[in-house]
């Protein structure tokens, strides 16, 4: 079920400058896709001036799910103390980026520096993975064939990528240590992947996630199936034509009485929505 709406996506596609033809899904608003949250406060993206600072460093860890030695990108945060048990988020990528992607247009490090030195962020480690789950993981040629990939790289981050970052870094190792949120694909991996295996995250975030997200009634058969989250954020932006997942998605949790964080703000399906949805979620983990 996890490939047919990316195999319809990829039937849609061509190799020319048109988006998708899910990015052009007309687009229906309900009344209650607005805003969770308002603007982000003026310099909020800027490196803040004598605040201590974090630190990125590409790791390089063995796949035996891909069978090759992968990347992915890590952020610790100031003064990280190497015996200290720190959260993690592991954050990904969409279809056409890579374990670089986060940090080339949001520059997270900037935002974990400035909500950590405002005491509005927990200090934390932020994995940031390949989500393209094969010996060739470069964004490259026809994203959209990498569909496969994508869905492997559940076994990827479950049994590669959590164990290499918990033996390399001193981590938390309880679900409620456990962040899982991504972009697009990423976002629908996050959903798929945390939604099923609540026992290992405890805080998701879904930030305009694409058709590779499972049915809504897949995804969460019941309310108990996620009673022990602490945290599930949908958000998309309302000139984004792939609203419809996550609206479908937030109407199926309102049926159940789940709670969600419901973010819509005016955005398209762009990096401006989900450098804001990154500045709003990192707050709320590891409370």
């Amino acid at each position: 079920m996890l490939l047919a709406p990316l195999l319809a996506l990829i039937a849609t596609s061509t190799a020319r400058a048109q988006p998708p033809g899910p990015l052009s899904w007309p687009i229906t608003l309900r009344a209650d896709d607005r805003p969770a949250f308002g603007a982000p406060p003026p310099g909020w993206d800027r490196p803040g001036d004598g605040i201590p600072r974090g630190r990125l460093e590409m790791v390089s860890y063995d796949s035996r799910t891909v069978g090759t030695r992968r990347r992915l990108l890590v952020y610790t945060p100031p003064g990280h103390d190497p015996q200290r048990a720190y959260p993690v988020l592991y954050l990904l990528h969409g279809i056409g980026g890579d374990e670089t992607e986060w940090q080339r247009f949001a520059a997270p490090e900037v935002l974990l520096d400035k909500l950590i030195a405002a005491g509005r962020a927990q200090p934390m480690i932020v994995v940031m993975p390949n989500g393209r789950a094969q010996p060739n993981d470069r964004a490259e040629g026809n994203v959209f064939a990498a569909a496969p990939a994508f869905a492997r790289f559940e076994r990827d981050l479950l049994d590669d990528v959590i164990p290499a970052i918990e033996s390399r870094y001193r981590t938390r190792t309880d679900r409620e240590g456990r962040a899982l949120a991504g972009l697009s694909m990423g976002g629908g991996q996050a959903l798929n992947f945390g939604l099923r295996h609540t026992d290992r995250f405890a805080w998701l975030g879904g930030f305009s996630a694409a058709p590779n997200t499972l049915p809504p009634a897949t995804l969460v058969p019941d309310a108990a199936a996620v009673a022990s989250l602490k945290l599930l954020w949908l958000s998309c932006g309302s000139k984004d034509g792939l609203l419809r997942v996550s609206q479908d998605l937030h109407a199926h949790l309102q049926t159940l009485g789940v709670p969600h964080v419901w973010h819509v703000p005016a955005h398209g399906h762009d990096a401006a929505q989900w450098k804001q949805d990154l500045h709003h979620f990192v707050p709320l983990l590891f409370r």
